[in-house]
C-alpha cells in the first residue's frame, strides 16, 4: 500500500481554522491547537447566539406592543386576547411594527380588540 503523507488536507484544515481564528487575541490566533480551542467555542457561542436571537427580538416585540397597546387603554394580554377573538391573525412582528411606524392603524387593531372584547 503507498505511503499517504496528507501534507495538503492538513494544510488546508488548519489554513481553514486559523482563517476563523483572525482578530482573536495573542496565541489563540497564531498556534493552531488555541486558535482551535477558541474557534470551537466560537462557533458554540454563535449557534446558540443564534437560537437565542428569536427569544431576544420576540420579546422586544412584545414590549412595544404592550406599550402602543397601553397607550391606547388596553394591556398587552387583552390586546392579543380582543385580536384573537376578533380574528385579526397579525404575527407579534408585525403588531410591533405597527406599532412603531403606524400609530393611527395601531389605533385601529386596538379598537377593533376592545370592540371584540366587549
Amino acid at each position: 500500500m503507498p505511503r499517504v503523507k496528507r501534507g495538503t488536507k492538513r494544510r488546508q484544515k488548519r489554513k481553514k481554522i486559523l482563517d476563523r481564528a483572525s482578530g482573536y487575541f495573542l496565541t489563540k490566533s497564531k498556534l493552531y491547537r488555541s486558535a482551535k480551542e477558541s474557534v470551537e467555542r466560537g462557533l458554540k457561542f454563535a449557534y446558540a447566539g443564534r437560537k437565542q436571537r428569536k427569544r431576544q427580538f420576540r420579546s422586544l416585540w412584545i414590549v412595544r406592543i404592550g406599550a402602543a397597546a397601553k397607550l391606547n387603554g388596553l394591556s398587552y394580554n387583552q390586546f392579543i386576547h380582543g385580536l384573537k377573538v376578533a380574528g385579526v391573525e397579525l404575527d407579534r412582528k408585525i403588531l410591533a411594527d405597527l406599532a412603531v411606524n403606524d400609530p393611527s392603524g395601531f389605533a385601529g387593531l386596538a379598537s377593533q380588540a376592545k370592540t371584540a372584547l366587549a
